[in-house]
């Protein structure tokens, strides 16, 4: 750990742990699983329910309080509206703040590692529960994907070009990336830290970079067909074999 990541820590449970809605302060992410430079800190602010409307209304308050806060903006765009997206600095530090009511923490994508606590409360809320991690449902893709692959064609055939590139990273985002992290047996966080994983996850993902061409998107799309096909292989889903047939008919008619 870093310095800049400790001082900053420090900084924010002394500020935070003077206010009495708050029953503890836990930090997740790169703090539980290596932190480096570029990191940033997630922390998780568990708030009494009872004082949980007046805290969300006071949080950038609270934040400008934990040091010289140069922005602040809430996570709507993520669907994490409990979440305060914080940018200190100097030195600059991206510093997340998730408030949530001590009656939630028994839904939580993680076990967070706990900096401070009113006496037991927090370690309390979680007790009986188990940190679950949300995992790609095959066939939830499978029932779309054939009908984005069509979307791609339609774009290229437009040639709305910034959207097929759009596009192809939504894919790689949300299925590619996600489905090749699980294969490996790592969470399937989109495409963060792959190029750590797996070479040949990243040679892979390579075939689906494209340029501002319409002969460079399509071979992009084809090799992100061709990836998930891979990927699907063998895990038992019903596969949309006349959806895809269409789809990709149809991107062949297009190129």
């Amino acid at each position: 750990m870093m310095p800049i990541h400790r001082e900053a820590a420090d900084r924010i449970v002394a500020e935070l742990s003077n206010d009495s809605r708050i029953a503890g302060i836990g930090v997740g992410g790169s703090w539980l699983t290596g932190m480096d430079r570029y990191s940033d800190i997630d922390f998780v602010v568990a708030v009494y329910p009872e004082h949980e409307e007046a805290v969300s209304a006071e949080r950038t308050a609270m934040a400008e309080r934990c040091g010289p806060l140069l922005a602040a903006f809430t996570g709507e765009h993520v669907g994490e509206p409990r979440l305060l997206i914080c940018l200190y600095g100097p030195p600059v530090l991206h510093v997340d703040l998730k408030f949530v009511s001590l009656n939630a923490l028994g839904e939580r994508v993680e076990d967070p590692a706990i900096l401070w606590q009113r006496g037991e409360d927090m370690s309390r809320a979680m007790n009986g529960t188990e940190a679950r991690y949300p995992y790609p449902d095959l066939q939830w893709i499978e029932d779309r994907f054939w009908v984005w692959v069509h979307y791609g064609a339609l774009k290229i055939g437009r040639g709305e070009l910034f959207e097929v590139i759009d596009f192809i990273g939504y894919l790689r985002t949300q299925v590619l990336g996600p489905l090749l992290l699980v294969r490996l047996g790592k969470r399937p966080t989109g495409v963060r830290r792959i190029e750590e994983a797996s070479s040949e996850a990243v040679a892979a993902l390579e075939k689906t970079l494209c340029g501002h061409d319409r002969a460079s998107c399509g071979k992009a799309l084809r090799a992100a067909i061709e990836l998930y096909r891979e990927l699907r292989r063998g895990r038992g889903i019903a596969q949309r074999e006349a959806a895809e047939l269409a789809a990709t008919s149809y991107l062949d008619e297009v190129l």
